[in-house]
């Protein structure tokens, strides 16, 4: 499972693959729960669960509850954007609650640690350094 944690403050967002043991802490979590960063490896940091999206790619509505996949009727939102005012369209989208299907889940900081996303994810000098080869 792959997390994305957004930090609010710069707007910057960071990807993380999970081990299995890190995945398992997020089993039956749902939009808009409150995490600990500890149970990921972001030590000091809360975050909130925001959202995600499952194996296929269909994404999980906060409205829809359980961890089913289920063909809904809707107008806007999470898996459906309206071309025309009114319009509706059933699509498919997964539950709220974070289970084994899920393939991606989104996060944002909620709290702050003392060390920075950059330092934790290790992004820092490593991006920078490319960024200097390319030009």
């Amino acid at each position: 499972m792959k997390i994305v944690v957004s930090n609010p403050e710069d707007g910057k967002s960071y990807q993380k693959e999970l081990e299995k043991a890190q995945e398992k802490t997020l089993y039956g979590k749902r939009i808009g729960d409150k995490i600990s960063g500890d149970t990921i490896g972001l030590t000091g940091y809360e975050l909130v669960i925001t959202g995600g999206s499952d194996k296929q790619g269909f994404p999980m509505r906060a409205d829809l509850h359980g961890t089913a996949r289920k063909k809904v009727l809707l107008s806007k939102g999470p898996g459906f954007h309206p071309k025309r005012k009114g319009e509706r369209r059933r699509k498919s989208v997964r539950g709220n609650t974070i289970s084994e299907e899920i393939a991606q889940v989104n996060m944002k900081v909620s709290k702050k640690g003392k060390e920075p996303l950059e330092k934790l994810f290790g992004k820092g000098e490593e991006e920078k350094k490319e960024e200097k080869e390319k030009k």
